[in-house]
């Protein structure tokens, strides 16, 4: 409630009556015999209460004075004149007013908005279609529906990616070159023009001034004569604007301005309106800190911006929070109405901070909720079945490992027989580097499920790996006895059906395979556990799909052990993984050697490949990674079809170099791949299709150009293609002109190898 002061009170009649006298002396510039009108009226300006009450009116006024002195007798008369309006917006700020609270209608749009949800029969203030929202109407709205927002539910949690500080106002002799900043001022000067040749290009020059400086800013726009007047006339000479923006040194003007600016029409002279580009009050846009939203074409950011705000106005008083009072206050959380309002509108940053701390806080509780439900529904609804061994079959196949498990593959099989021991189906997530040994431990649980009386299977995400897959099981479980099978697309029909009859019979002990196990005529006789691996690549129904295929009659589902290789931090697992067991395997083998990996310019291309050439000469294989599968005019990147062909036909031309990206077909994939794994192919020129699932030990040298347009996760998996053999591997990282987050992502990226250190990063 604003009250006024008797101090208050004082300060507008003496500056009425200054202000009267100032006219009755025609514009003269004098208070009395000893002093200026001018520099009376900047001390009263400087009130500390004027600038908390209404900070754009106290710096127009200190404009106005700072610049009044050096006006002529009509600029004064406009400049007096624009001061009795905002004497008058400040009475009338001062005066007492009824205040609403929170459980209160805010506003007459709140009675319209439940007239219409009692009409149209909706009970919940999220489910009101967007259309309905003041200033967006259905083709709006329709604009709207590309982003995923249809109704006010969407809308209010529309969130934006990042805020932008316009609240504090600089002056035009403070700016510097790449500051974000807001200044208010004077238009001093308008013109425009359009540049020789380019009839149909007008640009708006304007002069700022603010009494400490003048900047220029031009302002683009095509259309002709009339246009241009027209253009011209919505920034009257002797305005005030708001300009807020990236501070860029402007080399035709040999001066400052803004890049990309966002600005405002603050007040105009002989009566014009305010603001005649559309309206709206600096309020929501300016001199304050501004949302930036995710926008696509045809949407506007200021309608984005007023479409929230207005949404709030008219369900504010209907969010009801679903956290009680004691635990809001326990947590110091606050309530949910607030904090959607102070997110898309915060006052300052700590008030953001605190509404983003709460969002945080119920996105992820609810997240949480959802996903323990679902674990406590899969124990109570679909228990698996207790694999109580003596090991046999494990430790013979331990004995037969040239090596010993390390200690935290050791500790994740402990986990593991922990799952299997108990009535409850396991749900484990097992995490670890490339090279980490996680194919062990999942044929470790599956010789527990095989002597258990079950079958295993075990599905990837390409035919290469899970033919890889069983090669590697075949050749370790051949001297247990153990009937390892494959199942995949590309098989003939003869074998095909004879591979399903063994698995049907249960004469198969281990099935495996990619998608093709999940097909309607795959039956298990009685599938004990399933292994997924790389389980980012299948989708939720697909695993689910698999798991059903389980012992059918049953109320009983199998375990299920899923692998990963990208490492992700703890924190990051329980938000995407909560519904299940996470172990990870953070040691690797003793004696492997590092990856040597390079950072080099575009200028040591020729070194690198002289160096190709040798570890070829000695019979090994390289990759080269390229960002695009084409050549685009959007971006100057190099291209794997254009550099295919330069590497075949002018580089390497005695080696035979191959083609790899996610447009080809999946057939053709598969053959380039295998040629490549059998050594048909010297040089695989690819995108990132080979981030997970190949394992070619005879491949040396990564080669991952611009380097800088990849993620750290990228970078770790793609390096994780060679390395793999006992031969020593090595990977370049070819980058040009980079930014600093990038520069910093690579010189992270070429200190470590550890997979978790990269993760937390």
């Amino acid at each position: 409630m604003s009250t006024l002061t008797p101090a208050q009170s004082q300060w507008l009649q003496l500056c009425e009556r200054s202000l009267r006298v100032e006219q009755k002396h025609q514009y003269c510039n004098l208070k009395g015999k000893t002093q200026f009108f001018a520099d009376f009226m900047l001390q009263q300006v400087e009130a500390p209460w004027l600038n908390t009450l209404n900070a754009p009116i106290s710096n127009r006024l200190k404009n106005i004075y700072t610049l009044y002195p050096l006006a002529s007798v009509a600029e004064r008369k406009a400049f007096v004149q624009e001061s009795w309006q905002h004497i008058e917006t400040l009475r009338e700020a001062l005066r007492p007013r009824k205040v609403y609270t929170g459980d209160q209608v805010i506003k007459k749009e709140a009675f319209a908005q439940q007239a219409l949800m009692e009409k149209s029969g909706i009970s919940d203030w999220r489910d009101v279609p967007i259309q309905f929202v003041k200033s967006i109407g259905p083709k709006l709205g329709e604009t709207f529906a590309k982003v995923g927002v249809s109704t006010v539910g969407d809308l209010l949690t529309y969130y934006p990616r990042k805020h932008l500080d316009y609240s504090q106002c600089t002056r035009i002799s403070a700016l510097k070159v790449g500051d974000m900043a807001t200044i208010w001022g004077t238009l001093y000067r308008v013109s425009t023009y359009s540049p020789p040749g380019k009839p149909q290009l007008s640009i708006l020059k304007l002069v700022i001034r603010d009494g400490s400086g003048r900047l220029t800013l031009s302002l683009f726009q095509r259309g002709n004569a009339y246009m241009r007047r027209q253009m011209q006339n919505r920034f009257p000479q002797g305005a005030g604007i708001l300009v807020s923006g990236k501070v860029k040194w402007d080399k035709f003007s040999k001066g400052l301005t803004f890049e990309n600016p966002e600005y405002e029409i603050l007040d105009a002279v002989d009566g014009q309106q305010d603001n005649p580009l559309d309206g709206e009050s600096s309020t929501l846009h300016l001199g304050r800190i501004v949302p930036i939203y995710p926008l696509t074409e045809g949407l506007n950011i200021k309608w984005v911006r007023r479409a929230i705000y207005n949404a709030l106005q008219a369900y504010s008083s209907k969010i009801i929070d679903p956290f009680p009072r004691d635990w809001r206050s326990r947590l110091e959380l606050m309530p949910w109405g607030e904090a959607l309002y102070h997110y898309h509108y915060p006052d300052n940053l700590e008030t953001l901070q605190v509404a983003r701390q709460r969002l945080v806080f119920q996105e992820l509780f609810f997240t949480q909720l959802g996903l323990q439900y679902r674990r406590k529904q899969r124990e109570l609804h679909a228990p698996g079945q207790v694999l109580q061994t003596q090991g046999k079959l494990a430790q013979a196949f331990l004995e037969s490992l040239p090596f010993a498990l390390t200690g935290a593959q050791e500790r994740v099989y402990q986990e593991i027989l922990a799952d299997l021991r108990r009535p409850e189906a396991m749900n484990r997530l097992v995490q670890g580097d490339v090279g980490s040994g996680k194919t062990v431990v999942a044929v470790l649980a599956l010789l527990e499920a095989v002597e258990a009386g079950y079958q295993g299977a075990l599905m990837a995400p390409t035919e290469i790996l899970a033919e890889q897959h069983f090669q590697k099981l075949f050749q370790w479980l051949l001297p247990l006895n153990i009937q390892v099978e494959l199942l995949k697309g590309a098989q003939g029909a003869k074998v095909r059906r004879e591979t399903l009859a063994r698995v049907a019979s249960g004469e198969a002990h281990i099935v495996v395979g990619t998608h093709a196990l999940i097909q309607d005529k795959v039956e298990f006789a009685k599938l004990g556990l399933v292994v997924i691996d790389e389980q980012h690549r299948f989708g939720v129904k697909q695993r689910a799909t698999l798991r059903d295929k389980g012992l059918k009659g049953k109320n009983q589902q199998p375990e299920v052990l899923s692998m990963t290789a990208t490492p992700i931090p703890r924190t990051l697992a329980l938000t995407q993984h909560g519904d299940l067991e996470v172990s990870s395997i953070d040691e690797l083998p003793p004696g492997r050697k590092p990856i040597e990996t390079q950072l080099i310019r575009p200028a040591q291309r020729q070194q690198l490949w002289s160096f190709m050439r040798q570890q070829l000469e000695e019979g090994r294989q390289c990759y080269v990674v390229f960002p695009l599968v084409e050549e685009s005019e959007k971006m100057d990147l190099k291209a794997a079809t254009v550099e295919f062909e330069h590497y075949r036909d002018e580089v390497f031309p005695n080696y035979e170099v191959g083609l790899l990206h996610g447009k080809m077909k999946p057939a053709e994939k598969e053959a380039i791949m295998s040629a490549f794994v059998k050594h048909e192919l010297h040089i695989l020129v690819a995108t990132t299709v080979i981030e997970v699932g190949v394992d070619v030990p005879n491949a040396s040298v990564m080669v991952i150009e611009h380097a800088n347009r990849f993620g750290l996760a990228q970078l770790h998996q793609l390096r994780g293609r060679v390395g793999r053999g006992a031969d020593r591997a090595y990977c370049y990282l070819v980058a040009d002109k980079s930014s600093d987050i990038a520069k910093e992502r690579l010189k992270i990226f070429t200190a470590t190898q550890d997979g978790f250190v990269i993760a937390e990063q």
